[in-house]
């Protein structure tokens, strides 16, 4: 392990080639297990919205979710302008967000490809197994076919941790680029903490640190001021209604014990070849702590808080973790670093060799059984969507009047495709729902207030609400059920 220097080592076209190779290789592998499971589509309803918001922006020239209503449910701005493209040259929402999520893939694949060769020295091998990993580690690849954020995040977080791990110290670019990273996750905001450690533990004297820290708040201020200033003018908050919506919903959860949050969440990165790379993780930090590499440990500390956050605001574990993807590519380059450590250790050449050769093999192994794994996953993950979510708002679509009020759970297929009235029950686009927004009771009356005429959710989510209604639609999708799910169900709501 070295300290950087302030320039990329270069990668042969061979080697780059065969990243990008792989890379769309492994994403057409995701969409054809959806294809085949039942359709295209996304594993998420979430990304739905994020569609919607692209389009509307493209159509009507607005930021909103129900036409001609601002609202501020993206919780990825970034991310929705960068969707618009495909509605203005009229590609398919799912071809333009597929082909997106490659590219960042590939961005994600080379960049760790590339830093590898200089954070480890010894590592100069003809096969490019460390960038063919990230193109195959089926967490990424999963989030690549999301439609969602999450990698964009992930590569995110790799570039400004690699940047100060290979020792740049053009901070103003930093600190632009933290400040971007907000525009996609506001809780990557936490980056500036990394980037303060390395500034005052890696720069000699007090006028540098100072010049440096300047400078890295002036990048991200620039960026962030923008920012509040657009949610304060969309949606009268400083942060999306999804920032406190979320929290809200699943407040509940922090009755858990936090150390048990923190297990939970801190699992989610070794479930699949991670596990096998924890020594390596382990191996570079005690070699970073050795040589005082101040940016290695930033990185890491950086990661353990970042879970640490999410144990505390937003434990949940669904999704695949999804919320802890962003902070996954950095753990697995850090562990395939340490595993080039080993040629370094001094000891008898074939015990190296062999150790070496089988730690290799046997994250090899694991990436490629657990891609396929993934690959089911994610197939399911979508025919869940598509014949719940998606179902329920084509049948809107055909069978309820443009002008009537709808309450729903889960908007985004809803919002894309049967634009209505909607009263958002996740508080999204609703944010007067956040107060009460698990209180079946309050809800109630919420309905009743607005005049709202169905009600559609899943049975379980509202057991007290849905108890005496009339069922006017059940999606009967044959996927949810056999995960132990119910049918998504639309409901007359007859007002009390």
């Amino acid at each position: 392990m070295v300290r950087g220097s302030s320039s990329f080592p270069r990668l042969n076209r061979w080697a780059a080639w065969m990243v990008v190779i792989t890379a769309v290789i492994s994403v057409l592998g995701y969409l054809l297990a959806a294809g085949f499971t039942f359709r295209l589509g996304f594993p998420l309803d979430d990304a739905w919205i994020h569609q919607t918001y692209a389009r509307n922006l493209v159509e009507y020239g607005e930021w909103s979710f129900v036409p001609h209503q601002t609202s501020g449910g993206s919780t990825a701005p970034l991310w929705s302008v960068l969707l618009a493209p495909g509605f203005l040259i009229g590609l398919s929402p799912l071809a333009w967000t597929y082909l997106l999520g490659l590219i960042i893939l590939i961005f994600l694949a080379l960049l760790s490809e590339v830093s590898i060769r200089h954070l480890a020295p010894d590592y100069h091998p003809k096969l490019p197994w460390v960038g063919i990993f990230m193109a195959l580690e089926w967490h990424l690849v999963w989030a690549a076919a999301s439609g969602m954020e999450t990698l964009l995040s992930g590569l995110l977080v790799t570039l400004v941790l690699v940047m100060l791990a290979l020792g740049v110290k053009k901070y103003l670019a930093i600190g632009l680029l933290i400040g971007i990273s907000v525009w996609v996750r506001p809780d990557l905001a936490t980056l500036l903490g990394p980037a303060v450690f390395v500034i005052f533990l890696s720069s000699s004297g007090i006028e540098n640190r100072l010049a440096g820290f300047f400078m890295l708040l002036m990048g991200f201020g620039v960026i962030l001021t923008f920012y509040l200033f657009f949610n304060l003018f969309i949606a009268g908050t400083p942060f999306p209604n999804t920032f406190y919506a979320k929290q809200a919903e699943y407040a509940t959860l922090q009755n858990i014990p936090y150390i048990s949050r923190y297990l939970n969440i801190g699992l989610l990165p070794v479930t699949g070849a991670g596990v096998i790379l924890l020594p390596g993780v382990i191996l570079v930090v005690i070699e970073a702590i050795k040589k005082r590499c101040w940016a290695i440990l930033a990185g890491m500390i950086w990661f353990l808080g970042y879970i640490a956050l999410y144990a505390w605001r937003l434990p949940v574990t669904y999704q695949h973790g999804r919320y802890l993807i962003p902070a996954m590519p950095i753990f697995f380059l850090f562990g395939l670093a340490g595993m080039s450590l080993v040629r370094m250790v001094q000891s008898k050449p074939n015990w190296k060799w062999v150790f070496l050769k089988v730690w290799q093999f046997s994250t090899g192994v694991a990436v490629v059984s657990f891609w396929l794994l993934g690959a089911r996953a994610y197939a399911t993950d979508v025919a869940v969507i598509e014949s719940e979510m998606v179902a329920t708002a084509h049948w809107v679509s055909e069978h309820v009047p443009p002008n009537v009020l709808i309450a729903a759970h889960d908007i985004g297929a809803l919002g894309f495709y049967a634009p209505r009235n909607l009263l958002d029950l996740a508080g999204l686009v609703s944010p007067e729902v956040i107060p009460f927004i698990r209180d079946e009771n309050q809800i109630s009356h919420y309905l009743d207030q607005k005049n709202a005429a169905y009600l559609i959710t899943f049975p379980d989510w509202y057991p007290n609400l849905t108890d005496d209604l009339k069922l006017v639609f059940s999606s009967r999708g044959q996927f949810a059920p056999r995960l132990g799910q119910e049918n998504m169900s639309i409901y007359f709501w007859p007002g009390r």
